[in-house]
């Protein structure tokens, strides 16, 4: 684990080694806003710490992990068991900076579906149903990231990303499926050009952050 949190003890450092501790941002059951499992009710879990640093981003307070708590993943599977969740989407900041074996362990032990984002620059952990894989060109993710990727996303904010979508689209399988998202703050300008262009090539589908439209976290 490149990412170091800061002032740990040896207990909390071998605990984090291992997965039985996570630095938890936020945890919330919504219904999923992007790409291909739009639509379907998830329970969130957004793990603090990120070192990729993209300036568009929207969750920049999940950044710095150690101002967000060590929380065990036992209370992580107490909290979702609050609710009918059928699965979880674990994301951050960059989850996978930290071991995700036991959690996934857990929820796999409870019949959860487990899905992840993640920017591919760290090595996988975990055993996932489905993984996202939204690559930032700040940090480039590993060969292995590509490989396994369900769904490969592309966030759109300048006409250069057309082009750098389509080299990241070379890397993944070919039963990999493929989005583009126009970044928020700019959907106006962005969306009717990924429209032209996703009608140009069709290999691509649009994803939008639908949360965002129906005000939900």
């Amino acid at each position: 684990m490149n990412y170091k949190l800061h002032s740990l003890n040896s207990t909390q450092e071998k605990l984090l080694k291992e997965g039985e501790i996570l630095p938890i941002m936020e945890q919330f059951y919504t219904i999923q806003g992007e790409g291909y499992n739009t639509g379907k009710a998830a329970y969130f879990i957004r793990i603090g710490g990120c070192d990729i640093g993209c300036h568009w981003c929207d969750v920049k307070e999940s950044w710095d992990a150690n101002i967000h708590p060590l929380t065990s993943i036992q209370d992580v599977i107490k909290n979702l068991e609050a609710y009918n969740a059928k699965s979880v989407v674990v994301t951050g900041g960059e989850p996978l900076i930290y071991n995700l074996d036991k959690l996934t362990t857990e929820l796999k032990n409870k019949k959860i579906a487990t899905f992840i984002e993640t920017s591919g620059a760290y090595s996988l952990s975990g055993k996932w149903d489905w993984i996202c894989l939204s690559p930032k060109k700040n940090m480039n993710p590993l060969s292995e990231s590509y490989s396994k990727a369900n769904e490969l996303k592309v966030i759109v904010y300048n006409q250069h990303d057309f082009s750098w979508a389509e080299e990241q689209a070379k890397k993944v399988e070919g039963n990999c499926y493929l989005y583009l998202q126009p970044e928020w703050s700019k959907i106006h300008i962005l969306l009717p050009q990924i429209i032209d262009y996703v009608k140009k090539n069709p290999k691509w589908m649009i994803s939008l952050q639908t949360h965002k439209f129906m005000n939900i976290p």
